[in-house]
């Protein structure tokens, strides 16, 4: 199974320094939010894939009163916004999804096969914004490094439970469930991984 090669087959240009930078602010922000304030009515479809490519469409968005409005986020403590072309605005709906084909959805193993790229198994090379990968088998997740902690959905909502978890890495690491912690030595963790649209 090919993980994490750097296609990049979109008319729009990878964000470049300091586009991947304040990109990197706003994904974490408004990944932020969903756990702060409960996931977005905006937001269908609600997974850790899911997850991830609601705060990247977010984050390449403009940030105007009308989207803070619609995101129920006040103009305090932004980050700055975010200068884009066009066509890098449109970025978080051309996932590449295999066989030549692009689109707004992607699985989390799409996200990671085709749309990231390996930065590495130790979480000392993690940035804000990347995303940790995790294999089990008949079943693949997403965690969001949030700089300090890490932001996930777990897949399943109920009247109770919008699905939305934090935990801190140490947490992570003393979890009893062992096939989640995001150590080298667990072979249920793939490595960390970014999108391949960022310069860093």
């Amino acid at each position: 199974m090919l993980l994490g090669s750097r296609v990049f087959a979109s008319d729009a240009a990878p964000l470049d320094v300091q586009q991947s930078q304040v990109f990197r602010a706003w994904f974490v922000r408004i990944a932020q939010e969903q756990l702060t304030q409960g996931p977005s009515p905006r937001w269908y479809q609600q997974d850790c894939a899911g997850l991830v490519r609601f705060a990247a469409n977010e984050a390449l968005k403009v940030h105007d009163d009308k989207w803070l409005r619609s995101n129920g986020l006040s103009n305090r403590y932004l980050p700055p916004e975010l200068q884009l072309s066009e066509a890098q605005r449109g970025l978080a709906q051309q996932w590449q999804q295999g066989g030549g084909k692009v689109g707004p959805y992607v699985n989390a193993i799409k996200l990671i096969q085709f749309n990231s790229h390996l930065v590495g198994r130790d979480l000392a090379q993690a940035r804000p914004g990347d995303l940790m990968f995790f294999d089990q088998g008949d079943d693949q997740h997403l965690m969001i490094w949030m700089g300090r902690y890490i932001a996930y959905h777990t897949g399943t909502t109920t009247p109770t439970d919008n699905g939305m978890r934090s935990a801190s890495l140490q947490q992570l690491m003393t979890w009893k469930d062992t096939r989640w912690i995001p150590d080298a030595a667990n072979p249920n963790f793939i490595g960390v991984y970014r999108l391949n649209f960022l310069s860093q």
